[in-house]
């Protein structure tokens, strides 16, 4: 049975600000790395998670507030609150049930939009997501990078798609081969234009599949990223980097390209019109994205996967499991060192979505 639950974790945020608003260009060794001697199983981790959350609901059931948790934060478990199921079940039936667990009814044409990923990363293997792409009957979708890489033009990155094994379970469309089109934002700080690949107008329905991990730029990736940084075009990546300011992607504000993508991102849900859904796997939590060849090895347990119609309330929910895991140090270091919790903050702000939310397992 399906249990209802508020996620109300009490995390302590503490930004590392020594990090932020520095280029990325880092090396690891100059990333502190923490050793885990403690991991726990995906099922204690669940456990230990919902417990907390009921624990805090009984101590302030009746209260009439909600207790007081990170400072600019807004978790809670309002019954208002949108809905982020989850199962620690990381596999093609795991995933195939968080999706059907959000009644959602694509139609017309789907797209299924994920990282390709880099030779070498952490990317999400056709095996696990293969199931579900083929159920949907839909084109797996991706653009091009604005840098070098595998993935830095076309012709190289449909061979990596087929590389990867993604054109064995669906049609591939590099939706930005032939250029940009350009959406409009409302109500940003930094960006009133977003340049989208030209294919994206090309489908009804967009589900978002994101592999949850730590990046080396924007501090985490997830749902945000993957409808902002993902859905650009190779110049609308640069456009988002740079806050719509141009120049070097690799010395520009680093608030103002975390504010970017949370306003990229709400020009592709305006457009959309609630015809989108997003789902997180959190398997191989490395420090690195999947854009990186030769990540870190992650040194924490695998969580689960999530799935919201409410972009920001899933990454808050992944952000809450990884504050919460006893081993999260290391992805937890990389968020705070570049402010990425920030994104989150522009992004509710601007009305893409929220960061209280009600977590529902759908393990039995």
């Amino acid at each position: 049975m399906k249990k209802w639950i508020p996620m109300l974790f009490s995390v302590v945020l503490l930004f590392s600000m020594a990090g932020c608003g520095q280029s990325a260009g880092r090396t690891e060794d100059q990333e502190s790395r923490f050793d885990s001697e403690n991991s726990v199983s995906l099922e204690q981790a669940a456990e230990d998670t919902i417990g907390q959350a009921e624990q805090i609901a009984d101590d302030t059931e009746g209260s009439g507030e909600m207790p007081s948790v990170a400072e600019d934060t807004n978790i809670g478990g309002d019954d208002g609150a949108p809905v982020v199921y989850m199962t620690t079940d990381i596999s093609p039936e795991g995933l195939m049930a968080v999706y059907e667990a959000l009644g959602a009814e694509p139609d017309g044409k789907i797209a299924v939009k994920l990282s390709t990923g880099e030779n070498g990363s952490n990317y999400l293997r056709p095996e696990l997501i293969g199931d579900l792409v083929q159920k949907l009957d839909a084109a797996i979708v991706e653009c091009n990078t604005a840098y070098g890489g595998q993935r830095a033009n076309t012709a190289m990155h449909y061979q990596l798609a087929e590389d990867h094994g993604y054109m064995a379970i669906a049609d591939v469309d590099i939706m930005d081969e032939n250029g940009s089109m350009t959406l409009e934002v409302s109500g940003g700080d930094n960006l009133t234009e977003n340049y989208v690949g030209e294919h994206f107008a090309d489908y009804d329905y967009y589900v978002i599949l994101s592999h949850f991990k730590g990046h080396a730029m924007a501090g985490y990736g997830g749902a945000i990223k993957n409808i902002s940084i993902g859905i650009a075009s190779s110049e609308g990546k640069s456009h988002i980097h740079t806050g719509g300011k141009g120049g070097s992607m690799w010395s520009s504000d680093q608030d103002s390209f975390l504010e970017s993508m949370a306003e990229a991102g709400k020009s592709v849900t305006d457009y959309l019109n609630g015809n989108i859904l997003y789902i997180n796997v959190m398997n191989r939590l490395s420090v690195d994205c999947d854009c990186d060849g030769n990540p870190s090895e992650p040194d924490m347990h695998d969580i689960g996967i999530l799935a919201s119609f409410d972009p920001v309330a899933v990454d808050q929910a992944c952000i809450d499991l990884v504050y919460n895991a006893e081993d999260g140090a290391s992805l937890i270091n990389r968020i705070e060192s570049r402010n990425g919790l920030h994104t989150l903050e522009q992004a509710e702000k601007i009305g893409l979505g929220s960061r209280a939310y009600q977590l529902v397992s759908i393990d039995e």
